[in-house]
């Protein structure tokens, strides 16, 4: 892909407008779409309710499948649900507009880019450390790499880098790959041929969003499911 992104340097630090651009829409759509789901809670609920109640459960329920004990669970619930709305609600804004501009990409899937899809590993990272001195005690965090024998800290370090990585890479790059077809079926393949290739192209890029529509969706439950097993790994009660 030969797109371009406009940047910004601000005190000596380089910004992409892309991605900032980019991840403030994507939060403010989820700001507002909850925000107005939630106005009238009701003993009998509307679409509306019934829906925001439908994600709550859903998310909950994947922090609950992590956590052995739901008292351990309750304070990751919140995490869980904004972190999926949110990268669920990025992975599908690239499919519905994408903004241009002398050239330069203004708006696109932020998670189609690594810098974000590694900042949001790093949220869950930073929580799973946090929280697993907060339970552990800091030697009793220090500790639990040498376990269950000192000889595999290694192995334990390492797979700290691992897991981060595979959280962060697998999303960037099912959204990446996922945008870069599209791309090739629009601006590739559609004008290649005149008409025929229009003709042929079209349906081909309707099934393609659909498919990428599911990815994406599928793309926000692993992330959230993968970040509560290694935050549950770290604060879970043996």
């Amino acid at each position: 892909m030969d797109e371009s992104y406009p940047l910004v340097s601000i005190g000596g630090l380089t910004f992409s407008v892309t991605n900032c651009l980019s991840t403030l829409i994507a939060a403010l759509v989820v700001f507002f779409v909850f925000f107005f789901m939630s106005r009238k809670i009701t003993m009998r609920p509307g679409k509306a309710q019934n829906m925001l109640e439908w994600i709550v459960d859903f998310t909950n329920g994947i922090v609950k499948s992590s956590f052995p004990d739901k008292n351990e669970a309750r304070p990751f619930m919140l995490y869980a649900f904004v972190m999926f709305a949110f990268i669920f609600v990025s992975n599908q804004l690239g499919l519905i507009f994408e903004i241009i501009v002398g050239g330069k990409t203004y708006v696109k899937s932020p998670t189609s880019d690594p810098i974000v899809t590694l900042s949001l590993g790093t949220i869950t990272l930073v929580l799973a450390h946090y929280f697993g001195v907060k339970k552990l005690g800091f030697g009793g965090y220090l500790k639990s790499y040498f376990k269950p024998i000192a000889l595999l800290s290694p192995i334990n370090l390492l797979e700290e880098f691992t897991n981060f990585l595979t959280l962060s890479l697998r999303l960037y790059g099912n959204i990446f790959a996922g945008e870069v077809l599209l791309s090739l079926i629009t601006k590739q393949l559609a004008p290649s041929f005149g008409v025929w290739s229009y003709l042929f192209s079209l349906p081909l890029n309707m099934v393609w969003q659909g498919f990428s529509v599911f990815i994406g969706a599928i793309q926000a439950y692993v992330f959230v499911v993968l970040s509560t097993v290694y935050i549950s790994e770290k604060v879970v009660s043996e």
